[in-house]
Formats: C-alpha cells, sequence, structure tokens
C-alpha cells in the first residue's frame, strides 16, 4: 500500500521535471539574443560566428539539440559551459555549497523568530503581542527580497557598520542574506504556528492537562507544539524549494557566489547549458523536498488514508 504510493509519487516527479526541463529548453532557446554574439562580439566575421556555432552544436535542429539534452540528463552528462567550457557539473558542484549554507541558515533565521512569535500570538490572542506579531507577519510576507536585501544592507552595512555589505567572507556576511531569505517563511511560518496552536490549545486533552494540574509551560511544550508539528513540517517542506527559488534574487543583491549567481550570470552570457542545469537542479530539489515531506507527514500522522 505505501509502496504504490510512493511509486506513484516517484513516477509524478519524473514526469514534472521532465516537463520543467524540456519547458526551461524551449523558453532558453526561443528567446531573443544569440550566444555567439556575446561570445565574439558584433564586429566577429559571418566565417567566425558560423564556424564557432558548428563547434557547439548551436546549427542543430532544435529537436536534434533537445533529444541531446535529454540524452545528456539521463547519462548524467549536464555538457560543458559554452563561456569557461568547463564540465557543468564542476561548475554546479563549486557554487552548490554556498547555495546550501545560505538556505540552510535561512530556515534556521525562520524558526528561531517564527516559533516564539507564533505561540506567544496563540497564547495571548488579541492582545498586544499578537498584533505585533501578525505585523511582523505581514511585513515579511509583503516585502520582497529585492526591496528588502537593500533595505537591510542601508540600515545594517552602511549606516550601522555592523555586517559587510556583501560578498562570502566569514559567518557575518552570511546574516543579511539569511535573513532576506528568510523574512517571507518566518511570516508564513509564524502565522502557521499561530493558527494551529489555538486549534490544539482549545482541544479537550489540553483541558485536561490543566485540570490534573500541569505546569503551562509542560502543557505547551509537550503536548500542543508537539501536535502542532505535522501542518509546520509540510510549511518547512514545501517553503524549503522557495528558498532556492528566492536565493536567485537574494544571492545576486549581496554578490553571494552560489547557484542562483551562477544563473544570472549565464543568463546574461545565453550560456545555455548553464543555465539549463541551474534551474534542473532547482526543480529537483523542489520536486525531492516536497516529495519528502509529503511522504514524511503520511508516516507521521497514521490519521492520513494513502490513496492507492
Amino acid at each position: 500500500m505505501f509502496l504504490n504510493y510512493l511509486i506513484k509519487r516517484l513516477i509524478g516527479a519524473v514526469f514534472v521535471l521532465f516537463s520543467i526541463s524540456t519547458l526551461v529548453f524551449l523558453l532558453i532557446h526561443l528567446i531573443p539574443g544569440d550566444p555567439i554574439e556575446v561570445m565574439l562580439g558584433e564586429t566577429a566575421s559571418l566565417g567566425d560566428r558560423e564556424a564557432l556555432r558548428h563547434s557547439l552544436g548551436l546549427d542543430l535542429p532544435i529537436l536534434q539539440q533537445w533529444w541531446e539534452y535529454l540524452r545528456g540528463i539521463l547519462q548524467f552528462d549536464l555538457g560543458e559551459s559554452l563561456h569557461s567550457k568547463q564540465a557543468v557539473t564542476q561548475l554546479l558542484s563549486e557554487r552548490l555549497p554556498a547555495t546550501v549554507i545560505l538556505s540552510v541558515a535561512s530556515l534556521f533565521v525562520a524558526i528561531v523568530i517564527a516559533l516564539p512569535l507564533g505561540i506567544l500570538a496563540a497564547i495571548y490572542k488579541d492582545s498586544v503581542w499578537d498584533r505585533l506579531a501578525m505585523l511582523a507577519a505581514m511585513v515579511g510576507v509583503s516585502v520582497p527580497n529585492f526591496v528588502m536585501g537593500p533595505l537591510l544592507i542601508l540600515i545594517f552595512a552602511l549606516w550601522l557598520g555592523w555586517v559587510p555589505v556583501s560578498g562570502k567572507d566569514g559567518m557575518s556576511s552570511l546574516i543579511l542574506p539569511a535573513l532576506t531569505l528568510g523574512s517571507a517563511l518566518t511570516a508564513i511560518l509564524s502565522r502557521m504556528i499561530r493558527t494551529s496552536m489555538l486549534e490544539v490549545i482549545q482541544e479537550d486533552y489540553i483541558r485536561a492537562a490543566r485540570a490534573r494540574g500541569l505546569s503551562e509551560f509542560r502543557i505547551l511544550g509537550l503536548h500542543a507544539l508537539r501536535n502542532t508539528a505535522l501542518p509546520v513540517i509540510t510549511i518547512l517542506g514545501m517553503q524549503f524549494g522557495s528558498l532556492l527559488a528566492g536565493a536567485v534574487i537574494t544571492e545576486t543583491i549581496f554578490s553571494w557566489p552560489g547557484i542562483g549567481q551562477l544563473m544570472i550570470d549565464s543568463i546574461q552570457k545565453r550560456d545555455y547549458p548553464v543555465v539549463q542545469a541551474c534551474v534542473l537542479l532547482i526543480s529537483f530539489t523542489y520536486v525531492f523536498v516536497n516529495l519528502i515531506t509529503d511522504v514524511t507527514y503520511t508516516v507521521l500522522d497514521p490519521r492520513l488514508k494513502i490513496d492507492t
């Protein structure tokens, strides 16, 4: 029963990745812009352009290029960069650790801030704490990364001088990118914790625990928070993939040497193989994390029925 469910989800994940890879390939090749002109310049002769185009395989029919691209993916061969001539897998392996560090740090920031905010807002419902927590959540979800990032740079880097403006130089340079990327997740997570906590603390077993004389700290920590964890796990799993997508903007703002900045640089250079590989990696991570989240949720909550 569970095996059938897992197989169905895996098949669905493969179909999604195939669709995304095909769509990205078509969009990259159909939008205006010629990588040959970017590499050689507009003053290059027609012969030089055609020779380079042929050597890179860009003169082949679009369907043949698409087939070669898919065949390379199946063989775990993502090709080589049109500009640096490095293997795309090597470029990704060099940049991936920085993106993972930034995403994990952003997730940590979101949990550390959202957990007390959500709990306080639920315990002191309709109080000043509740209103302040929800106001902070509203600001976090409303302000986009490309506004939040420069704002944090202006305050904490330029005015106060507490942290570096950009780059990757020690733990201090991680603070602002992590805050920027984790702000939206903090807002979503705090609202979810508040809603779930409000539902849980009204259950009969919470009233029974209070009637037995258990301390409020033990009731909230041992009973309420544990039963609030399932929907929170779902949100964390779904939003972790979004962190990777949001890292594209954040890494560009802070010159963080990760997958996002690599993709932006490759788009500007029309480096097709690198752009395709970056999007495919982000999509794969997003789909994989969501798959693990769904499976974990099903295992942790025996009340859910698996549709076979």
